[in-house]
């Protein structure tokens, strides 16, 4: 696994032992960011379910400002902090070893982008959507840009429409069995895409 862009790019970086953390793959990462590219600069970054890190430091190495890593397994947490220091990104990162929900309801922080990746099948990306609209201060709202977009990275057969007072779905990209689903925060000026799906199967 690789960074794709930016500043970091062509650094290898590690994956996560064992089968509990499902990594983004460099194609998907790749289409994902040249989305995301717009919107990164100077931003605040949380990766919820951080695994390796790789999202979070693929943000990083395109122009974001800082990141914060949430993990509750060591492995992960362990795997996110060899990853940084790989990539010289230490002093631009948080690595919290807590359970995601946990800190959704303790932190007093915003941010530009959330991105959501949970374990599969266990309905994991609609609690974490769900408490992450209960708490919409969580994610910053900007008149003068797209920023404040919520990306849930699941499997396609795990969607389902999601009605949140807060957070409306913008788009969705899939990419074989990885699906995209991206949200904004209710109020942001930039609703162009509300509504729409834009699948591909690349």
């Amino acid at each position: 696994m690789r960074v794709v862009g930016g500043s970091a790019k062509g650094k290898q970086i590690q994956v996560v032992p064992g089968a509990g953390t499902r990594p983004i793959m460099d194609r998907v990462k790749t289409a994902l960011f040249d989305i995301l590219r717009p919107h990164l600069q100077d931003a605040a970054v949380l990766d919820l379910f951080a695994g390796s890190g790789s999202v979070g430091i693929e943000a990083l190495s395109q122009g974001a400002s800082h990141c914060t890593f949430t993990e509750l397994g060591r492995r992960a947490i362990v795997t996110i902090r060899k990853n940084l220091e790989l990539v010289g990104f230490v002093d631009r990162a948080t690595v919290r070893h807590i359970d995601a929900f946990t800190f959704l309801r303790e932190t007093d922080q915003a941010f530009d982008l959330i991105y959501v990746a949970p374990p599969q099948y266990e309905g994991i990306w609609v609690q974490a959507l769900s408490r992450i609209a209960e708490r919409p201060e969580l994610v910053t709202l900007r008149e003068e840009d797209s920023s404040g977009l919520v990306i849930a990275q699941i499997d396609p057969k795990e969607y389902e429409e999601l009605h949140l007072t807060t957070l409306h779905e913008t788009r969705q990209k899939r990419y074989g069995n990885t699906l995209l689903v991206f949200f904004e925060r209710l109020g942001n000026i930039d609703v162009r895409a509300t509504g729409s799906a834009d699948v591909s199967d690349a």
